[in-house]
């Protein structure tokens, strides 16, 4: 890949974005809900007023000693441990987005219904075999299962389906520890998961300025147990930050750079993702707009910050808030995807959703592979040197009037520059029709249906499996009253407890 990243910040403008978030970290800080993460910074030299409202101020010099523990390059291994991604601060991978509770299906009124298990599972499947998104996440939310067990039966699909790492939020300390637990009895024991992470979690500050409870005490297990974690502010400009693109990349900082922070207190050396799930709020409807251009220039400027602090990165691509596959869908998904990765975005969360990653469609988790594969080339550019200038070839084509197609040159470097598409269509009208007239939602469908027929993961031996169902029977033993308790949350207080878009119609 060509490194002629793409730059929306000068250098004196990302330093002065550093310098003020320095000084508002100081001045101002972060409010931060647990005494267990308040102690652990103030035991290090963070301050703490007695003034009753939780924020913490960050001296310079804690955050960037802190900042000089981070890695810049680590690696996460799938299940059985064959499939291993690396991860640093100038390559660019792929992995799928969102917390859809709704799955396209063209049989239901709207197109959409609500998602079940076996979508999960199908997810799962479909992206152990495509070629570059490297990871799946807990993207597709199943109704049909308690919410309380929800983490159980996706990790559960994921060791059985998947050669590839797994994407998990911090649901809180109960839930994390039984992800830490599952994944155990997975890969073969505690220590080999901490050894060879499988597991990449996302913490989500809340914009502006918090570090939740729920949030805070499912990052402490996470990073005891050394799992990458993807530190993701979702602030939105207008609403949860400042409607000016500067001022919400300083308020994004100061949440990712306060909670790199304590990371790296909790367990020095823990990997991290300076990432970002920041977009704007649209003024007409007041809603997120995450395929907005202005999303693109966000993503490019934590690219950036990022490499200035040289921690990987992560952002969104491929996001689009349309309700179905038209021009916007496309538009949108293609605009997002290749600003992050031309900013030079390095984990690019960007396959299978859309209505503002609350519905999933598997048809688009095929053809978002081939758009990343459609960006990857653009991203190797032009080569230029001796072969490729063809000058021996120009000069025969002019003496001879041999055609360019009939050169050995031609046959070498075809593919090495030319990009050929499986589902894009490239035909003549009259072809197109003789094969169907089909458009790309249905070529992507049949690839679907052919991967589902012939996919095989790892699966589980009959000692595995029989652990990982009798640790079901203890969670399914809770319920979520219980895990309130455990959590430490006030009576009515459900943090980040409940299920993505249970208030969206």
């Amino acid at each position: 890949m060509k490194t002629n990243y793409m730059k929306v910040l000068s250098d004196g403008e990302i330093e002065q974005i550093h310098t003020k978030t320095l000084q508002l970290l100081k001045e101002v800080g972060i409010k931060v809900e647990t005494e267990e993460a308040k102690n652990l910074l103030k035991e290090n030299g963070a301050i703490i007023e007695n003034n009753g409202n939780n924020f913490v101020k960050f001296p310079e010099e804690l955050v960037t000693e802190q900042l000089k523990k981070v890695p810049r390059e680590f690696s996460l291994w799938g299940p059985d441990s064959s499939f291993k991604l690396d991860i640093d601060t100038k390559s660019v991978n792929f992995a799928t987005v969102g917390t859809p509770v709704k799955t396209y299906d063209p049989s239901e009124k709207n197109d959409v219904r609500k998602s079940v298990l076996e979508d999960t599972i199908k997810q799962i499947r479909i992206v152990d075999t495509l070629e570059n998104i490297h990871c799946s996440h807990v993207d597709v939310w199943p109704n049909d299962v308690p919410f309380t067990e929800l983490h159980w039966h996706t990790m559960y699909a994921w060791g059985k389906h998947s050669y590839k790492p797994y994407g998990l939020g911090c649901y809180g300390k109960t839930a994390s520890e039984d992800m830490m637990k599952i994944a155990s009895i997975i890969v073969g024991g505690k220590e080999e998961l901490i050894k060879h992470p499988r597991l990449i979690s996302f913490f989500n500050p809340t914009s502006p300025l918090m570090l939740t409870k729920i949030m805070l005490n499912g990052l402490f297990v996470f990073a005891k147990h050394n799992q990458p974690i993807i530190i993701a502010p979702a602030a939105s400009a207008g609403s949860t930050a400042p409607v000016t693109l500067a001022g919400l990349l300083i308020q994004s900082n100061m949440e990712i750079l306060s909670s790199i922070v304590l990371t790296q207190l909790i367990n020095p050396g823990n990997p991290v993702f300076y990432s970002t799930m920041n977009a704007i709020m649209d003024p007409p409807s007041g809603n997120v707009a995450w395929g907005s251009i202005e999303t693109g220039l966000i993503s490019a400027a934590h690219a950036q910050l990022a490499r200035y602090y040289n921690i990987p990165s992560r952002g969104p691509g491929a996001v689009t808030e349309s309700k179905c596959f038209d021009i916007q869908n496309g538009a949108e998904r293609l605009m997002t995807l290749f600003c992050s990765a031309k900013a030079g975005i390095n984990y690019i969360t960007c396959a299978g959703t859309y209505e503002s990653s609350l519905a999933e469609a598997l048809e688009l988790l095929v053809i978002d592979d081939e758009l990343c594969s459609i960006v990857k080339r653009g991203l190797e550019g032009i080569r230029v040197n001796e072969e490729t200038f063809a000058i021996d070839q120009i000069k025969q084509v002019a003496e001879t009037g041999k055609a360019y197609l009939m050169l050995r040159h031609t046959a070498k470097n075809t593919r090495k520059e030319i990009f050929v598409p499986e589902l894009m269509d490239r035909e003549r009208r009259r072809k197109w029709e003789r094969n169907g007239a089909k458009d790309i939602m249905a070529r992507a469908r049949e690839k679907i249906d052919k991967i589902l027929e012939t996919q095989e993961g790892p699966g589980y031996s009959s000692e595995v499996d029989k652990k990982l169902k009798e640790y079901l029977n203890l969670i399914s033993s809770r319920t979520m009253d219980d895990y309130r308790k455990l959590e430490g949350l006030d009576e009515g207080e459900s943090g980040s407890m409940d299920m993505p878009g249970d208030n969206d119609n």
